[in-house]
C-alpha cells in the first residue's frame, strides 16, 4: 500500500507542474491588464509602476519569472500578496477553517440525504417514492449553485427573516445554514443518482437471495450485504466532490459573504494578484490529489479483494 501511495504521489508532479505553467500563461500572457496598474491605480505615478514592478521581479523576462516561481514553489514558498504584502500560504491557511467547516457540514448533510435517497429509490423502483426522489435528484443537479443561494436568501432571509442573508458572524450555527443546503444539494443528488445505480446493480444478486433466504431481516440484507458492496462507486462521487468543497467553493462563498478560499480565490482575481492566484489554485489541485489518493486507499477495506500491488 505504501509503494502504491508513493507511486500514486509520484506521478501527481508532473500534473502540479502542468498546472503550475498553465496558471502562469494565463495570468502573464493571456490575461490583459498590468497587476501593478491595478493595485496601483489609473492616475498612479509611472516612475512609482516602474520601481513597484522591479520590486515585485515583474520587470524581469517570462521565463526568467517562471524558473524563480518553480524555484520557489520547490522550497514550499508560495511567496507574498501584492495587494497585502503577506505570506500566501498564511491568507490560505487564515481561511482554510471556514472552508472546511462548509466543506464538511454540506458533505455529511449531502451524505446523509443522498445515500438515504437512493437506498429508498433503489429497494423500491418505480414507486412513487422512487419518482419523487430522482426528481429531486434532477432538480439538484440541474439548479445553478447561486441561484439556489439567492431563492434560499430571499425566502429565508428576506420573506421569513430567520436566518441571516450572509456572512459568518462568530461561527454560529444559523450563519451556515443556509450556505450549506446551498453547497449540498448538488452533491446530494449526485450522490442519490449513483447509490440508486449502485444498489440495483447489486440488490439483484445471488448472494443477496441468499441472505433473504436465511431469514434475515431486510434491514440486515440492504445495509450489511448490499450497501456496503455497492457503495465503492459511491466512495468515488463523495471523494472527489469532497476534495472540491475543501479546494474552495467559489459560487457558494461568494453568493453568502463566506470568508473561505473559494472567495479569496475571487478576490485575487480581481486584484490579478497572482501570487495568491498560483497558490489557491495549486492549493485546490494538491486537495484534490490527497483526497483522491485517499479514496483510492479506502477501496481496500470496503472490497478485501482490492490490492495495491
Amino acid at each position: 500500500m505504501l509503494t502504491y501511495a508513493a507511486r500514486k504521489l509520484l506521478m501527481a508532479v508532473p500534473i502540479l507542474i502542468g498546472i503550475i505553467t498553465i496558471t502562469f500563461l494565463l495570468n502573464f500572457v493571456f490575461v490583459p491588464g498590468d497587476p501593478v496598474r491595478i493595485m496601483m491605480g489609473q492616475t498612479a505615478n509611472e516612475d512609482t509602476i516602474k520601481m513597484i514592478r522591479k520590486e515585485l521581479g515583474l520587470d524581469k523576462p517570462l521565463y526568467v519569472q517562471y524558473f524563480r516561481l518553480l524555484g520557489r514553489l520547490a522550497k514550499g514558498d508560495l511567496g507574498r500578496s501584492y495587494k497585502s504584502r503577506r505570506e500566501v500560504s498564511d491568507m490560505i491557511l487564515e481561511r482554510l477553517p471556514a472552508t472546511a467547516k462548509l466543506a464538511v457540514s454540506a458533505m455529511i448533510a449531502a451524505i446523509l440525504i443522498g445515500v438515504t435517497a437512493g437506498i429508498i429509490s433503489a429497494i423500491m423502483p418505480y414507486s412513487i417514492w422512487d419518482y419523487i426522489s430522482m426528481v429531486g435528484a434532477l432538480l439538484g443537479v440541474s439548479m445553478p449553485v447561486f441561484w439556489l443561494g439567492l431563492m434560499l436568501i430571499v425566502v429565508f432571509a428576506i420573506k421569513l427573516n430567520i436566518l441571516p442573508v450572509g456572512g459568518y458572524g462568530n461561527g454560529q450555527i444559523e450563519y451556515l445554514i443556509l450556505p450549506a443546503i446551498t453547497l449540498g444539494s448538488r452533491q446530494a443528488a449526485k450522490i442519490a443518482r449513483m447509490t440508486r445505480s449502485s444498489m440495483l446493480e447489486v440488490i439483484n444478486k445471488d448472494y443477496i437471495r441468499t441472505a433473504r433466504s436465511k431469514g434475515l431481516s431486510e434491514k440486515i440484507v440492504v445495509i450489511k450485504h448490499a450497501l456496503r458492496n455497492a457503495m465503492i462507486p459511491v466512495i468515488t462521487v463523495i471523494g472527489t466532490q469532497l476534495g472540491y468543497l475543501l479546494g474552495g467553493t467559489v459560487l457558494t462563498e461568494t453568493t453568502f459573504s463566506w470568508p473561505g478560499i473559494g472567495r479569496l480565490a475571487v478576490d485575487a482575481v480581481r486584484a490579478r494578484d497572482f501570487p495568491l492566484i498560483q497558490g489557491t489554485v495549486l492549493f485546490l489541485a494538491a486537495v484534490f490529489i490527497i483526497v483522491n489518493l485517499l479514496v483510492d486507499l479506502g477501496y481496500g477495506l470496503l472490497d478485501p479483494r482490492i490490492r495495491y500491488d
